[in-house]
């Protein structure tokens, strides 16, 4: 039996990696995979391992004999074309934020609730990326220990916002550097050497979307709905892989040593904590990576059962497109028992 899965936005950043990655693992039973972007991206090619694909305009015909569709085009995108594929018996694992928070629609991360999948109605949401690489660390601890609250501060790479988003670190990293200012288009402030407390839009709360997604999703993935979270999102001057300063307080004493352990058993995860070497995770080590690298694992000073730690992951593949083919593996895993 012959499976097609398509890549909706195909030429944007996580849509490349999606197809990049669909190349590199080649999930069984997968036979084809076609490329849909916009009009203006139509005949244009992508790389797929050694040979390329190209793009198709998208329409409401698209998804006619296509058996998945992974889609990282925007809310806008994914709330006019998900129906629609669904309803032609195409399931559809979405990128956007659009219907993490929607009750009939499993928000999923596979080493975390990978029974989710099986609860979806044609669509199935991907999580955001800070939230995606925090939960595949929080969950082994929430096992182990319970969690009373979580508070995080992401410093978020530029990849994250995008094709024009790169360009702009680029090119005001070359422009500073040779004594030049470059005014930002992408971005509210110059991204080249500077950090920006502020990703997405600001809330009656104070807070962002952006926070409130890892807050809200974080949540929903764990099984946690009144778990409290607090939230502080950073964009930062790095090219790829987002990273994540974690203080966590739980229900149970856990040591270091402990918690060491149960993270190095855990699925998706890699403990690279040795600080007398100047051994942890950076954003550098970790682009390229499929885990998420945990270390600076130590006790929170400041509260009763309280665990700091830092982590990394990079944001284009578990932050994104390969959580969105992992939850394609399991699909196609369930199809073939």
């Amino acid at each position: 039996m012959s499976i097609v899965v398509a890549v909706v936005g195909a030429t944007g950043v996580v849509g490349r990696e999606m197809a990049s990655i669909l190349a590199e693992r080649q999930p069984a039973g997968m036979t084809t995979v076609v490329a849909l972007a916009s009009e203006r991206s139509s005949g244009s090619q992508i790389p797929f391992g050694n040979d390329t694909l190209t793009v198709s305009t998208l329409d409401d015909s698209s998804f006619d004999g296509v058996d998945y569709a992974l889609f990282s085009a925007g809310g806008a995108i994914a709330a006019q074309y998900a129906p629609v594929a669904a309803s032609k018996g195409c399931v559809v694992i979405d990128n956007s934020s659009y219907f993490r928070l929607d009750p009939s629609v499993p928000l999923v991360v596979p080493e975390v609730n990978p029974d989710a999948v099986h609860a979806h109605t044609g669509i199935i949401a991907n999580p955001n990326c800070s939230t995606a690489q925090l939960v595949v660390v929080l969950n082994p601890l929430l096992k182990a220990a319970g969690l009373k609250r979580v508070s995080v501060a992401t410093y978020q790479s530029v990849s994250g916002a995008g094709k024009s988003a790169l360009q702009e670190l680029e090119s005001q990293s070359r422009s500073n550097l040779n004594g030049v200012t470059q005014e930002p288009s992408v971005f509210s402030h110059p991204i080249a050497f500077n950090l920006i407390p502020q990703i997405d839009s600001f809330l009656d709360n104070g807070y962002t979307k952006e926070e409130m997604k890892v807050t809200n999703e974080t949540r929903k993935i764990l099984g946690c709905p009144t778990l409290p979270v607090a939230a502080t999102a950073v964009r930062v001057p790095v090219f790829i892989s987002h990273s994540e300063a974690v203080s966590i307080q739980t229900d149970q004493p856990i040591s270091v040593t402990e918690a060491r352990r149960v993270l190095e058993l855990a699925p998706g995860v890699v403990v690279m904590d040795d600080p007398s070497q100047q051994v942890y995770p950076t954003p550098r080590a970790l682009s390229g990576k499929d885990e998420v690298a945990v270390g600076r694992i130590r006790v929170d000073l400041s509260q009763e059962n309280g665990l700091c730690f830092w982590c990394v992951g990079d944001n284009l593949r578990k932050g994104a497109a390969l959580n969105a083919v992992q939850i394609l593996e399991l699909l196609l895993a369930n199809r073939h028992r």
